[in-house]
């Protein structure tokens, strides 16, 4: 202690000043790089995003559901050819096809509108989880990959909701959230988060390789790694909204196809399935990872 006593102030041995810059020899981790670029970047984003940010809930909910209204309005211009090929392609009796249309269509326009308006989440999000589930076996793509991991994701953006929801009771009231509401919020944000990236998962595996697919699928991949994990979540879902955005404009532009091509209708459920999937994203940007997250272990370490 005499020892260093006696040497302060004179800066022997090189040694820094007081609040002079500190040499630690040593290069800071990879991690800690990324970290610190990103953060500058989620600043800009925040900066630029003002505006729009309160309404971000709002708008992630309704992108959510999108697809299943555009189903919904889909079945009842269609409901003649959507008869013929339940009764003739999947041997469903006539009874039931009807009953089968009438029933998705109310549940899917009903339960929207009850996510869009934050009535009654749980039992909406429960609602179009079963359609979700009986429209795969009405329509037998229970084993098609790329529908099955598309509507994990489907899935996932409303399992966000659902954390979202219970995030705003919770402070609709005065007091602090129980255990139990807090554990719940955590589980159903690691799982929608985990859930979410499914459809990236599917657009890698599908479609012929090229260059410029490579460089977005290694970007993506790094992306939803990120998302997963909750390591800087917010500047990764913002860089997958980016990338599915422009994905969805340049290849599933149903709009530009003629009303009677084949592919038409492949496009547009194409289109919309990945708008449910950019809400979903969305109110991950506005919420958060949530606890089971590097972000957050961050903060508390």
């Amino acid at each position: 202690m005499a020892q260093i006593r006696g040497t302060a102030g004179y800066q022997l041995n090189n040694q820094p000043s007081f609040g002079g810059p500190r040499n630690d020899g040593g290069d800071p981790s990879p991690l800690d790089a990324i970290r610190e670029q990103t953060s500058k970047i989620e600043d800009i984003l925040d900066s630029l995003s003002g505006p729009v940010k309160p309404y971000l809930p709002a708008i992630g909910r309704f992108l959510i559901v999108v697809t299943f209204l555009e189903d919904a309005l889909r079945i009842i211009t269609q409901w003649s050819d959507q008869l013929v090929y339940l009764n003739s392609h999947r041997h469903i009796p006539t009874g039931l096809t009807h009953l089968f249309l009438l029933v998705n269509v109310v549940a899917m326009t009903i339960c929207s509108g009850l996510v869009i308006t934050r009535k009654y989440s749980d039992y909406a999000v429960a609602g179009l989880m079963g359609v979700v589930v009986t429209q795969a076996l009405g329509y037998g793509l229970i084993f098609d990959l790329n529908f099955f991991l598309r509507n994990l994701s489907v899935i996932g953006g409303l399992v966000m909701v659902l954390s979202d929801s219970w995030v705003r009771k919770t402070k609709a009231f005065a007091g602090l959230p129980t255990l139990d509401e807090k554990d719940r919020k955590m589980y159903f944000q690691l799982a929608g988060r985990v859930l979410l990236i499914f459809l990236f998962v599917g657009f890698v595996f599908s479609g012929e390789w090229s260059i410029w697919r490579v460089l977005v699928s290694a970007i993506g991949f790094i992306a939803c790694v990120m998302v997963v994990v909750g390591f800087k979540a917010k500047f990764s879902a913002t860089l997958l909204v980016v990338i599915l955005s422009i994905f969805n404009l340049l290849v599933n532009n149903f709009w530009t196809l003629h009303e009677h091509h084949p592919h038409k209708d492949f496009a547009k459920y194409d289109f919309f399935q990945i708008l449910s999937i950019v809400g979903g994203l969305l109110l991950l940007v506005n919420s958060g990872p949530g606890q089971f997250s590097i972000d957050e272990k961050k903060k508390v370490y």
